[in-house]
Order: structure tokens, then C-alpha cells, then sequence
């Protein structure tokens, strides 16, 4: 029985047998992994598929900044290589705006450096004064609330509303100079873009300012020490009209282009053509900007590589020569302030030299006079902007538009001058045959070389069909305007010349209807419409060169810069454009160029330009008289087209003196012209050689 009983405690106490769990987890543990590792292969592939191209170019922008500099601005000279336009460099302090900085930050930085810098504040806002005060979390916090509703407005509208609260409430309104001037560089700071850099201060950088900024460079991100230029006249500024100008660093860039200046790399700061040469030659003047690409990780620049060093712009070589330039601008000055006395209603006087073979400009000058003050000022571009009735000067270019109509010929154009009398009209007549006591039969040279109103109003007739008789109603369609101007416009007159400097005038037509047919009888003579002073240099050229109707330029060449610093390579050099041919033979030109010239050189006492006559070498021309007025008071504009020598043409000068006294005996348009030349063959060419 006790051995039973033992064996049975023996067979309950023997451990028992367990079935092993540990290969059921580990396959489980398997599957999950392997389900997750599926998982993120396929997340994987789903991101590099369908949205890698994205992916990539977002690591790029990111990863990859570029930071621009501003350069020299190209140097203007004149046609002799003397420098007209250059840049004078002074130190300046700027700023580069990080990839993330807070207006606080920001509002430290302009705090810390108006400690070591004196800033301007002469043209400081009030919004300038708010947006510095906003810079304070403490003080954004306590206008937000004033501000109804502004949980539910733009970031923009509510910065509006924050900063118009604090004008209008005066929150700025105590702050301390130095706050002031701390407000002043917040301002520039905050109006940048990220890695753009402003100028803070550009002028006037004392060695000490220099030496306390560059100590504390460490302690204000994105301060550094720089250099900055400004236009300068080496030679005197008597060109700068002509020129133009550069905005300054503190007007930026012009507020009618500030998007598109932008869009173009420009920086709000920086300077940029924004009148005449300055402005039309401003893409070869800016240059490129210096490049640096910075690498970036975390909105933190890791790396900075200079790509591109930048290059200065390249400079642009005038044809004006600025001796001569000022030598006609004293004559023009000087005689206006001869004849002002006795004409109050003179406004100024004009002058264009020109090349009649290239279309060059030489000079270009003229003053204006203020008629309440008598003060006189330098307004050169005048000769491209003041219209003016500029009378018989035109007379050439109505005789070649009869030549032209076959109304006449070169062997037949004789006609007899005598005052014309219509039906209810005034009589109109040549200034030496008023009353019909000195009728006398000319040929179209004769007409102008007497200046004979009377032809010119009889060719006008002929063209629009109407045989003329005393007393006889005018019978002319109105066509008749269109057709004289038609030729008028092929010498340039009454339409822009193409002169490359911005702000041509095209002139002023007069009206064109049938109640107004009577004065296409003036037009004819040069008493109705009005020109600019250059439409007479490129009609004067037309003439001297037979023809061909060239677009005046005051651009030379454009020429890179030497190591030294000197005029370098020739980069682009402007060559003759020819607008259009007037088509006439020589036989027609002949009678034009004939008639000119016996207008100086003539045998005939009523010849117009015999003031002209000893000028060496010899000048064809063609003066004018205008009669105008000055409210109800009779005025006269004299005018003088001309060109030498009459042979070989090789400069051509035209002049306009308008508003003088009514039946003036002045021969001041004649005299200037004198002078202009005399110059010419002493600064600009010699005359030896030309007879």
C-alpha cells in the first residue's frame, strides 16, 4: 500500500510539460515589422513618384539664397573723351536683412548703431515714428486692442489700422532725437527684402562712425561696413540737363516704376537713371550687381560663396562737345541778356548744331527767361521740347513741295509777288510789297532768296487746284493742310525727329477744317503751325545732304573700362539712320540749294541774309520772321536755318529766338548763328581746307 501510495506523490508532484508560445511572437513580431517597413516603402514611393519633382525644387529654394550688390554706375564723356560724369565714392554703413529676423530684433539693432552713427532725420514721417513704436511687442499688443475686430482683419489691414491708431492718438509724437533717428534706420530695415541690403547711411561717414561700427559688428546682425557712390561733374554740370539725373539713395527708386524697377533686381534704395541720358541709356549704365549665394539650413546661413563679382556698368561716349557745348550756351545766354531790355516778352532763345552727314549733335543749348523776373536759366533741352511758329525758315520745303506736285519746275517756276486779296479776307503780302507798288516777277530761287510771301501762297493755291484772282472766294479743300504738311513732314518738320533723349515735342498742328481754309495760305509761309528747334536742325540737314532725313543722336559709342580705369573697348557705336528720302532730282534740289544761297550770297538788296555774308567758310541759309503774339500784343519769333560749308556741308546750326517785339529790326537770330559758327571751326573742326 506505502509503495502505491509513493508512487502516486511521485506522478502528482512531476513537473509538467508546457508547450512552448516563444515562435507565435516572434512571427507575429515579424509580420508587424514587415507590414511597417511595407508600409513606409510604399509612403516612400508614393512621395518620390507623385511628388518628388516638388519635393526637390522646395529642398532647393530652401536650401540655396542669393544675396545682390550694387555696382559703378557707368561714366558719361563727351566726343573728345573728357569726362563729364563720374562717380565719387564716400563709406557708407548698410544692412543686410537675415532669412528671419523679428521687428523686434530689428528694433534692437537700429537702437545699437544710432549709439556709434549720427543719422539724418530732416525727412522723417509720422508713419515712420508709428511704425517704430509698433516695433515694441509691449506697444503692438496694447493698439491691437484698440482696434475693433481686429482678430478678424489681414495682417495688412490691421497694420494699417495699428499705425494710422497711433498717428491719429500721437503715441509717437515724444520721441527723442536719437529715437528719431533709430526710427529712421528701423524704417530702412524694415522696408527691406530678405537678403537684399540697404544703405543706412551713405554720406558723411566719420572715421570714428567707421571705427565704433566696425568694433561692434558682432553685437548687430546683418550691420556692415560698405561703400557707396554718387554722380559728380568733373568738368561743371552745363550739360547736365542734357544728361539728366540719378535718384539719390534717399528718394529710391521713382514711385510711377517702383514695381517694374523691382522685378528687375533693383533695391528700393538704390540710385537709378531717372531723367534724359541717365534714363534712356540706364541699361548700359546700371551694370550687374554682384552675386552671392549663400547656403542655408534651418532659416541659418551655413555658407557664403561670391558666384559673381559684379561688373561695372559700361560707359556711354556723347556726341556733344562740351567745350563747344558751352561755348554756345554762353552765346545763347549772352544774347538773350542783349536784346531783353527792349523786349519783355522774349521767353528764351534755342540752339541745335548738327551733324547733317550722321545726324551727330554738337551742341545743344538754349535759356530760358522768366518774364516777371528777368532771370535767365540754363534750359538747353528747350531746343527739343519749346514749339515755336517759326516762319519763313520752312520756305524751302514748301518749294520742294510744289517741285514735288509739278505745280512748278525747274525750268518754269516764275510767278509774280503781289499782296493777295480774297473775299472777306485781309490782304496778305511779302514784308517788301505791301500795297502792290513793287509787283516783280521770281523765279522759286528769287522767292527765297527775297522771302516772298506772296509765292509761297500762290504755290499753296496751284496744289490744291485754285487759280487765283483779286477778290475771288477761296476754293481749296481741306486736303490742302494734309498735303503741305505731307512734304513738310518728310523734312521732319511736325513730327519728332527720333532725337534719343526722352521728352520730344512733336509740335503743334493748327486746325484743319473748312472754316479755317484761309490759313493754309500761312502755313505755307510758315505762320501757322509750330516746330521745335532740332525739327529745324534735321530740315536743314535733309537739305544739305540731299535728301535723307537722318535721325539725330547725341549717343556716340558705348565703351567698356580699362584696369586703370580708363575708356575701354568699343562696345556698340551708333551709325546713321536714315528715316526717309525726300525724292527729288537734282534739278529740284538745285533750286532749293540756289535760292538758300543767294539768300546770304544774292545780288538782290532784299536778299534776308546778308548779315551772313562774311562768315568763313562760306554758310547757306534761310532766316525767318513769325508774326505771334503775347496776349493781345504783337510779337515776332526770328529764326535762322544754315548750314557750311556750302560746298562740302559739314555742320548745320539752327536758332530760334520767339516773343520778340513786333516789327523788330533785330538781327540778333542772324548774329547768334554768326557766333555759333566762329566757334564751331575753333573748338570742334578746323576750317582749313573748306572754303
Amino acid at each position: 500500500m506505502r509503495l502505491v501510495i509513493l508512487k502516486y506523490l511521485r506522478k502528482r508532484n512531476k513537473p509538467k510539460r508546457v508547450k512552448s508560445q516563444i515562435p507565435f511572437r516572434l512571427n507575429f513580431l515579424f509580420l508587424v515589422v514587415f507590414l511597417l517597413f511595407a508600409a513606409l516603402l510604399g509612403q516612400l514611393a508614393y512621395l518620390q513618384i507623385v511628388h518628388g519633382t516638388k519635393f526637390e525644387s522646395e529642398v532647393s529654394s530652401t536650401d540655396t539664397k542669393t544675396e545682390t550688390k550694387s555696382v559703378q554706375r557707368g561714366m558719361i564723356y563727351d566726343s573728345t573723351g573728357k569726362a563729364l560724369v563720374s562717380n565719387s565714392a564716400s563709406r557708407a554703413i548698410t544692412y543686410t536683412k537675415p532669412l528671419t529676423v523679428t521687428a523686434t530684433q530689428m528694433y534692437r539693432i537700429a537702437n545699437d548703431l544710432v549709439k556709434y552713427v549720427s543719422i539724418d532725420t530732416s525727412n522723417i514721417t509720422p508713419a515712420n515714428e508709428a511704425d517704430y513704436y509698433l516695433a515694441l511687442p509691449a506697444h503692438l499688443t496694447s493698439v491691437q486692442k484698440k482696434i475693433p475686430g481686429y482678430a478678424k482683419l489681414s495682417t495688412s489691414v490691421l497694420y494699417q489700422r495699428e499705425v494710422a491708431y497711433v498717428k491719429a492718438k500721437g503715441l509717437a509724437n515724444g520721441l527723442s532725437d536719437k529715437q528719431k533717428e533709430a526710427a529712421i534706420v528701423y524704417s530702412k530695415m524694415n522696408g527691406a527684402y530678405s537678403l537684399s541690403t540697404v544703405y543706412l547711411k551713405y554720406a558723411d561717414v566719420s572715421d570714428t562712425e567707421m571705427a565704433k561700427v566696425g568694433e561692434n559688428l558682432s553685437l548687430m546682425p546683418g550691420i556692415k561696413i560698405g561703400t557707396s557712390w554718387s554722380r559728380s561733374y568733373p568738368n561743371g554740370d552745363s550739360v547736365k540737363s542734357v544728361i539728366g539725373t540719378v535718384t539719390s539713395r534717399s528718394q529710391g527708386l521713382p514711385s510711377d516704376e517702383i514695381n517694374s524697377l523691382l522685378a528687375q533686381g533693383y533695391s528700393r534704395d538704390d540710385s537709378v537713371g531717372s531723367s534724359y541720358i541717365e534714363s534712356q541709356y540706364e541699361n548700359v549704365l546700371k551694370g550687374t550687381k554682384s552675386i552671392t549665394t549663400l547656403e542655408t539650413q534651418n532659416d541659418k546661413i551655413t555658407k557664403e560663396i561670391k558666384t559673381y563679382g559684379g561688373k561695372k556698368g559700361d560707359n556711354v561716349v556723347l556726341t556733344i562737345n562740351s567745350e563747344f557745348q558751352n561755348k554756345v550756351q554762353d552765346i545763347m545766354k549772352s544774347s538773350v541778356e542783349s536784346v531783353a531790355g527792349s523786349n519783355p516778352y522774349l521767353p528764351g532763345a534755342y540752339a541745335v548744331v548738327m551733324n547733317p552727314n550722321t545726324g551727330a549733335i554738337y551742341a545743344l543749348a538754349g535759356v530760358n527767361r522768366n518774364l516777371q523776373t528777368g532771370k535767365i536759366s540754363e534750359n538747353a533741352l528747350g531746343a527739343i521740347n519749346q514749339t515755336y511758329v517759326m516762319g519763313s525758315v520752312v520756305k524751302g520745303a514748301t518749294v520742294m513741295g510744289a517741285l514735288l506736285s509739278n505745280v512748278i519746275t525747274p525750268s518754269s517756276s516764275t510767278l509774280t509777288d503781289k499782296p493777295i486779296k480774297l473775299q472777306a479776307t485781309a490782304t496778305k503780302s511779302s514784308w517788301f510789297n505791301k500795297t502792290g507798288s513793287a509787283d516783280v516777277a521770281l523765279t522759286a530761287s528769287d522767292a527765297l532768296m527775297v522771302s516772298s510771301n506772296s509765292y509761297m501762297m500762290q504755290l499753296a493755291m496751284l496744289e490744291g487746284g485754285f487759280k487765283y484772282s483779286d477778290n475771288a472766294a477761296l476754293s481749296l479743300p481741306t486736303s490742302i493742310f494734309s498735303k503741305l504738311r505731307g512734304y513738310f513732314n518728310q523734312f521732319g518738320l511736325g513730327v519728332k525727329t527720333g532725337i534719343d533723349i526722352p521728352g520730344e515735342a512733336t509740335g503743334f498742328e493748327g486746325p484743319s477744317n473748312q472754316s479755317s481754309i484761309g490759313k493754309a495760305l500761312d502755313l505755307s509761309f510758315g505762320n501757322y503751325d509750330s516746330y521745335t528747334t532740332i525739327q529745324l536742325a534735321q530740315y536743314m540737314s535733309t537739305v544739305a545732304n540731299g535728301g535723307y532725313r537722318l535721325q539725330p543722336h547725341i549717343l556716340q559709342s558705348i565703351r567698356g573700362t580699362n584696369k586703370d580705369g580708363t575708356l575701354g573697348a568699343v562696345k556698340y557705336e551708333f551709325t546713321p539712320n536714315v528715316l526717309n528720302v525726300v525724292s527729288a532730282t537734282d534739278s529740284q534740289w538745285n533750286v532749293v540749294k540756289t535760292g538758300f544761297w543767294n539768300v546770304v550770297h544774292g545780288s538782290s538788296s532784299l536778299r534776308t541774309g546778308s548779315a551772313l555774308a562774311n562768315v568763313k567758310p562760306s554758310v547757306v541759309a534761310k532766316t525767318g520772321t513769325a508774326q505771334t503774339f503775347h496776349g493781345s500784343t504783337e510779337t515776332e519769333t526770328l529764326s535762322a536755318v544754315s548750314y557750311a560749308p556750302a560746298k562740302n556741308p559739314q555742320v548745320v546750326v539752327a536758332i530760334a529766338f520767339p516773343g520778340m517785339a513786333g516789327e523788330t529790326t533785330s538781327k540778333i537770330n542772324s548774329q547768334a548763328v554768326s557766333q555759333i559758327y566762329s566757334a564751331y571751326w575753333k573748338y570742334v573742326e578746323s576750317s582749313d581746307g573748306h572754303q
